[in-house]
């Protein structure tokens, strides 16, 4: 590896063919060497899930933009652990995930594969940046992620990130975005709707639906409220969930 250029990993959820992993290396891979290992099929919804039961195969895929690109049979986060270990001699100076193809806002970064993959690498104390398009269609276009994949991405190479710190970027489709906003994730749950059918010997089984609730709507500190006006959302995300500010009350509420 050419140890004078950034180092810059790459991967996904939604698997090593997806046209976001495609658009997101043909970003950045002017900026420095460029190594992409994502899943060998779609991962998407995997958190931070490891495979613990079967064995992982790295398989070598055609590479573009003078890019290596490695698929893995195991989760986004498997991705991270193996490419880290097999595939780079060295810590890479970034890591980016996505372009995932649909939002990973409010509290969707909890099952969000995407930002499952971008929390390991911050983890081990890579600048990591996860992005998303609010688009699910494989026909999606994603010019409009450009110039915000490329300023930020050019900014932490220069200036790193807070330690422990990883951001969740998500951005607003079939729009010109106005800009961008720092902010909270919006507050709100999922309906988990879980529509039912049968299998051709009558048998049920049932396939996860339902859609995000927002249960603060008005609030402008949050990323679905500036999402909603066709700004980009940029949330700091932490991989440790501990809430220190609650250590003193829980202590009160179990000791006394």
């Amino acid at each position: 590896m050419n140890q004078s250029k950034p180092l810059i990993f790459i991967s996904n959820d939604d698997g090593v063919d997806a046209p976001g992993l495609r658009h997101l290396i043909e970003c950045v891979s002017y900026m420095g060497e460029v190594i992409a290992v994502a899943p060998s099929a779609p991962r998407s919804g995997q958190s931070s899930a490891i495979t613990v039961d079967a064995p992982l195969r790295i398989t070598p895929c055609p590479g573009f933009d003078g890019a290596k690109v490695y698929s893995v049979s195991g989760t986004p986060v498997d991705c991270v652990k193996l490419g880290l270990h097999a595939l780079v001699n060295r810590k890479p100076d970034i890591m980016l995930s996505g372009v995932n193809h649909g939002s990973n806002s409010g509290n969707s970064v909890i099952y969000s594969g995407t930002m499952g993959a971008a929390m390991e690498a911050c983890m081990v104390g890579i600048p990591a940046i996860g992005f998303s398009l609010l688009h699910h269609s494989i026909e999606a276009d994603f010019s409009q992620t450009t110039p915000y994949i490329i300023n930020f991405t050019k900014k932490v190479l220069e200036n790193g990130l807070p330690d422990q710190v990883c951001l969740n970027v998500n951005i607003p489709a079939k729009c010109v975005p106005k800009g961008f906003k720092i902010v909270k994730a919006a507050r709100g749950y999922w309906t988990e709707e879980y529509a039912e059918y049968a299998d051709p010997s009558g048998k049920p089984f049932y396939w996860l639906t339902g859609r995000f609730v927002n249960t603060e709507p008005d609030n402008p500190d949050t990323d679905e409220y500036w999402l909603q006006r066709e700004y980009v959302s940029v949330v700091p995300v932490r991989p440790d969930q501990t809430d220190s500010d609650a250590i003193s009350r829980i202590s009160d509420l179990l000791c006394r």
